[in-house]
């Protein structure tokens, strides 16, 4: 058990019967009402965004959840499905991979995460490299400050990168933050 004021982003608690994964928590104390701490959280179940504000003392029940590292295997329908080391196959839809789809490839390196055995989400390494389909050509003389276009890559989805950047090119992209990092030679 944890008391509300030593939770912090990242850790998951059990909310309701279910699975909340600790996005914000902002410790205020105002004037003479009691401490409280502010929370932002995800169900990971659901995905949905809750906030609540919860007294300082107040405890949670914390719990640990179980990461294996798998690869992208390959898509059945509206299933992806991802292996492990041993040859176990695990099944997450669409919706549960919705966000990752951008920078899916075969043979590729996640982590999922599973509740009470059942995979719940997929993470993606942190910096990925990808190559350039499309983008326009750079507006000539358009030098002052930090010039953005738009790219494309193989997946679809269209990145922001900067002016120089140019078709066949390989860029590395944080999949954090969804942002360009760098260009690779």
């Amino acid at each position: 058990m944890k008391i509300a004021q030593e939770l912090r982003p990242g850790n998951v608690v059990i909310i309701d019967k279910a699975p909340m994964v600790v996005q914000k928590a902002e410790y205020n104390k105002s004037g003479r009402n009691a401490a409280v701490v502010k929370f932002k959280f995800r169900n990971l179940l659901t995905g949905t965004n809750t906030e609540a504000v919860h007294k300082t003392d107040e405890k949670f029940e914390d719990i640990i959840l179980e990461a294996k590292e798998v690869t992208y295997s390959y898509e059945a329908g509206d299933m992806y499905v991802f292996m492990d080391e041993e040859y176990n196959q695990y099944e997450l839809s669409k919706d549960d991979i919705e966000d990752q789809l951008k920078y899916l490839e075969e043979q590729m390196q996640f982590e999922i995460t599973f509740y009470e055995g059942k995979p719940i989400s997929v993470t993606p390494p942190v910096k990925v490299v990808r190559e350039i389909i499309y983008t326009e050509p750079a507006a000539r003389g358009d030098t002052s400050g930090k010039v953005m276009k738009f790219a494309r890559l193989p997946s679809g989805y269209e990145i922001q990168v900067p002016a120089f950047v140019e078709i066949g090119d390989k860029i590395e992209i944080d999949t954090r933050t969804d942002e360009y990092v760098s260009r690779m030679k």
